[in-house]
């Protein structure tokens, strides 16, 4: 292995480990919220910041309750499937995505990763976010969508690809 090679795999040996690091961090604030806000607001209350409101839920169906009559093994297989698809594809693109590119792709999988393993429990994913005008959500959603966001961006912009 030439030094060039040798540079290029500890570069990405680093970057793997930068996202599992960032999927892992991302997912244990998102699962403690979801705890927090289980045992907070279990009475019913609401507790108003303006723009949100913390209201608790629970959604036994993936994005927009879509699949809530489904039984919850199917959705947690067909959710489990997806993560492990979507794990393994972060984990090759690491080799040669861009920074930006690497942190949506932490953003959405470390969302999906804790969506499942709160899924996993007891059939549903606990919510807690809520804007009256838009179904009550929780941080795991909001990574997903603003890492979407972000790879739509990049894309546009063409810097989705690191130079070799």
């Amino acid at each position: 292995m030439t030094t060039q090679e040798s540079t290029k795999a500890i570069g990405v040996t680093r970057a793997r480990a930068a996202l599992v690091a960032i999927v892992t961090l991302l997912a244990a604030v998102d699962l403690s919220l979801k705890q927090w806000a289980g045992a907070a607001l279990a009475d019913g209350q609401a507790v108003d910041l303006g723009p949100v409101e913390l209201r608790l839920g629970f959604n036994s169906g993936v994005a927009f309750s879509l699949g809530a009559d489904l039984p919850a093994g199917v959705v947690l297989g067909i959710t489990g499937l997806i993560v492990v698809a979507l794990a393994a594809f972060a984990w090759r693109a690491t080799r040669t995505a861009t920074v930006p590119v690497r942190l949506a792709l932490a953003a959405i999988l470390a969302g999906a990763v804790a969506n499942l393993l709160d899924r996993a429990g007891d059939g549903v994913v606990t919510d807690y976010l809520h804007s009256g005008w838009f179904p009550t959500f929780n941080l795991a959603d909001v990574f997903i969508t603003a890492g979407a966001a972000a790879l739509v961006l990049v894309s546009l912009t063409g810097s989705d690809r690191a130079e070799d």
